[in-house]
């Protein structure tokens, strides 16, 4: 089975390991460090800022199921593509929005999607009151810059086993993300 890989991030990566686990197409998640800056990576070094590095996943999927664009829809319904270095409670680099290709040819599909997503509708004034039409500085000034960190794969380290599937084996545990709420709504 021919399958391809694309990494991710965007606060827990326990989260993420739970709502990208057992869809229809995934072959495989695995929670872990992107682009560290040292080899000496653990849990504690990068939640302490001892290692720069980002918390994310590994997905591993088969293209023919489903496609990096669903993947990425996915990912942006359960994060805040539009909050710097935070997501929920979770505040620091290591939460950043963030989506690491390993291959070239994904790239072009990536920035697609991202501009779409950059581009979008302008939201209401904060008073409410809609927005002047082809008026460049109200525009500018209620735009939201899109937070989404985009680059090339250098390096991940897979997380310690504890946590690899840690909801799955830990399910009492509060989340930001209300994982089997969006399983109800993907099985609709």
């Amino acid at each position: 089975m021919y399958t391809k890989k694309i990494y991710f991030s965007g606060g827990s990566f326990h989260e993420l390991q739970a709502i990208y686990d057992g869809l229809r197409g995934i072959v495989a998640v695995k929670a872990g460090y992107i682009n560290p800056d040292n080899n000496d990576v653990s849990y504690k070094a990068v939640e302490d800022g001892t290692v720069k590095a980002v918390m994310g996943i590994c997905l591993e999927y088969n293209p023919k199921k489903i496609d990096i664009s669903s993947l990425l829809d996915i990912l942006f319904s359960v994060t805040d593509p539009y909050s710097d270095n935070q997501q929920g409670p979770l505040i620091g680099p290591m939460y950043i929005c963030g989506v690491f290709y390993d291959s070239m040819e994904d790239l072009p599909q990536l920035q697609l999607h991202l501009n779409f997503m950059a581009n979008r509708g302008t939201p209401p004034a904060v008073d409410g009151s809609p927005l002047t039409v082809n008026d460049p500085v109200s525009d500018q000034k209620q735009r939201r810059q899109l937070c989404v960190k985009t680059e090339p794969l250098v390096s991940f380290v897979e997380a310690e086993e504890i946590h690899q599937n840690y909801l799955k084996k830990n399910p009492d545990t509060a989340t930001y993300i209300d994982v089997r709420k969006f399983r109800e709504y993907i099985k609709m």
